[in-house]
């Protein structure tokens, strides 16, 4: 045990003095902050297709180490492109995030957003030097979790809580609320919004700039207005998680599924109404299908059915989430990367107990 933390612990000193990566994640962080962090996020989608695609090539061309979980982390365009510093969620997401936080607390933001500007994520925020900055160095905070979270095996996806405590420090850092006031019948009602009651004007954020104007904002702000209620979204989690479930186990990549998910977002990002979001469910049905298949890629209908089951778990984890720390807040803060953690703990635990034979690519201490 001495020697693996003093491993881990190398590691992470190695990472986080190495100039080169921390410029890179910078860089990264800068650049999602300016094309804005759902844009980036869906380059995401499209760089994790482009990265398992190649390595399932490599594997039909008789690299039986081409599709690995440790080749995936460590090299390629999964590992260095689509979870590395050019648009891992950790540091070009969170960066972007971070950074239209503090654009909307210096008034740089009116774009007529429907909620507070600060969550106005699908925005590309241009070539502002302080803009970028902020998005940069969010870019390497990410990067400073997510190694620790790796490198101390913690039993969860190291990228998605990257995200998640990036959200945390920026609404600490730039002076927002961490959950805002709770108004309606308690910290999970939606039915302000279906009402359409409208927060009281005199109140601290209960108005907002739109294009020029001033108007009251909604008194609850749900993450998808199409995709809030309990049913629908348990619902599209079966759906996505049977599909998640089916690609990983007919691929063997844990990953495609989510990239899929991802790259979909680019048509929400485009204003195409109605379009799910659905990478925090495919991504835990499909390392749920492995994880209890022991990477044997064998298409049962049990493995199908846990990966239903996570499917749904990712569905109605992220829902609980938004409304909780979105729906009354004034940034975004990720619904999917909080039910990807919470979830792939879960799938971590099962591992740890022996009801799964193996956790896939999500770490478990030693």
């Amino acid at each position: 045990m001495t020697i693996v933390m003093q491993s881990a612990v190398q590691v992470i000193v190695d990472t986080l003095t190495d100039p080169a990566m921390l410029l890179a994640a910078f860089a990264g962080g800068a650049f999602g902050a300016s094309l804005g962090a759902l844009p980036a996020f869906c380059f995401t989608g499209f760089a994790v297709i482009a990265g398992e695609a190649s390595n399932l090539a490599l594997d039909a061309l008789g690299d039986s180490n081409a599709i690995t979980s440790e080749v995936i982390a460590a090299s390629g365009i999964t590992g260095n492109v689509a979870f590395g510093a050019v648009f891992g969620p950790h540091i070009s997401f969170a960066g972007g995030a971070a950074a239209a936080a503090y654009a909307a607390k210096k008034g740089y933001m009116d774009f007529g957003f429907d909620y507070h500007e600060a969550k106005n994520i699908p925005a590309a925020l241009g070539t502002k030097p302080d803009v970028l900055a902020v998005g940069g160095l969010f870019g390497i905070f990410g990067l400073v979790i997510t190694t620790l979270s790796a490198n101390f095996a913690a039993p969860w996806d190291p990228i998605a809580i990257g995200v998640v405590l990036s959200a945390v420090a920026h609404r600490l850092v730039f002076g927002y609320d961490l959950i805002g006031d709770v108004r309606g019948g308690g910290i999970l009602d939606m039915s302000p919004f279906e009402r359409e009651e409208m927060r009281p004007a005199a109140s601290d954020a209960g108005a907002m700039t739109d294009g020029g104007e001033t108007k009251q904002r909604l008194a609850t702000e749900p993450w998808l207005p199409h995709q809030y209620e309990w049913a629908n979204v348990a619902m599209i989690g079966l759906v996505t998680g049977i599909l998640g479930g089916f690609i990983a186990l007919t691929t063997g990549s844990p990953f495609l599924g989510f990239g899929i998910s991802a790259a979909t977002l680019t048509f929400l990002n485009l204003g195409v109404e109605r379009i799910p979001v659905t990478h925090h469910m495919t991504l835990p049905a499909s390392t749920a299908a492995l994880a209890y298949t022991a990477g044997a890629e064998e298409l049962g209908t049990i493995a199908i059915v846990i990966a239903a089951i996570f499917g749904i778990s990712g569905a109605l984890t992220g829902e609980v989430v938004q409304r909780v720390f979105y729906a009354h807040a004034d940034t975004h803060f990720d619904p999917p990367a909080a039910a990807i953690v919470v979830n792939t703990f879960f799938i971590a635990v099962l591992a740890m107990v022996g009801v799964f034979p193996s956790s896939s690519w999500v770490p478990v201490p030693l």
